[in-house]
């Protein structure tokens, strides 16, 4: 019976480790969402300027960025999808990566996968697609930066070599209560909803904008910010989102480890009584056999 107490005893020493470890992750998850969420809020109001700013390009020249010219059953495309490298993260990955697919199998042409995050590149693999670029989840807004670059910097070189492909990005967002949901958007060239929401904002004074440098060097120089405006967005979602997943899976892990603890303690009572009543039992067995000698 006292090798039975000091297991159970034991267990309930790992299962309060183990409710130590669930608490520090949950306080983490949680300073993460707050930090991914307000670099986001921090980018709207850059966003907004170079929107106005590619607003007063379209304006003056008229011009537009849907591509409408070139052959879309020959015609080749990038996807990026962002998961995450580290577990604990309830179906994060299997969302994104399940909402890729569907919408990538849809794609005309040539589609090439680019992915970051060790986890949806294995399930992407698992799905008999090939992702040929693999980049490693940012751990810290700092690390966002660098990321972005380096995607930049590769797509650039492949729209060097086709000049007409369309790059996509695919990305799970926060939404209220811990949660979120999978996007999905179409970077470049723009879709038609995009340029008529940048062709209908009202530019806020009343004086006309000009454009200095040329349209075509400045237009440009806008369309490169707003594409990594759009990645640095779409990575600190994901990460908002990754955090938001793993605050609810350390819930429920809290749950879970609370109601063992109770079911020990109440095992490791009725134990513990148990082998009293049997002392007690032992005890009063030898008096009455002493007594009747």
């Amino acid at each position: 019976m006292s090798d039975t107490l000091i297991n159970l005893q034991r267990r309930q020493q790992s299962a309060g480790d183990m409710a130590s470890v669930v608490r520090t992750m949950k306080a983490m998850a949680t300073s993460n969402i707050t930090q991914y969420e307000m670099s986001v809020q921090s980018l709207q109001d850059y966003y907004r300027t170079i929107s106005l700013g590619i607003h007063a390009c379209f304006k003056k020249e008229r011009i537009s960025l849907i591509a409408d010219h070139h052959d879309k059953k020959n015609s080749k495309s990038v996807a990026i999808i962002f998961g995450s490298d580290q577990g604990l993260v309830g179906r994060f990955n299997d969302t994104i990566s399940s909402y890729a697919q569907d919408i990538i199998k849809e794609l005309p042409g040539q589609t090439e996968i680019w992915v970051v995050g060790e986890r949806v590149y294995a399930l992407l693999l698992d799905g008999k697609f090939s992702p040929t670029k693999r980049f490693t989840v940012p751990n810290s807004v700092t690390a966002i930066t660098p990321l972005v670059n380096q995607i930049l910097i590769k797509s650039e070189a492949y729209r060097q070599k086709d000049q007409f492909y369309s790059f996509y990005i695919f990305h799970n967002t926060p939404t209220e209560g811990a949660n979120y949901r999978p996007e999905s958007q179409q970077l470049f060239p723009p879709d038609k909803k995009w340029e008529e929401d940048i062709t209908a904002m009202e530019w806020p004074s009343h004086n006309v904008p000009q454009v200095i440098g040329g349209t075509e060097n400045t237009l440009r120089t806008l369309i490169r910010e707003y594409l990594f405006v759009s990645l640095y967005k779409a990575s600190a979602e994901s990460l908002a989102a990754e955090n938001a997943s793993r605050l609810e899976a350390m819930e429920r892990a809290e749950k879970n480890i609370d109601e063992m603890l109770e079911d020990l303690k109440r095992g490791y009572n009725r134990l513990r009584q148990s082998t009293i009543d049997e002392e007690l039992f032992d005890v009063i067995a030898g008096f009455e056999a002493l007594k009747e000698k």
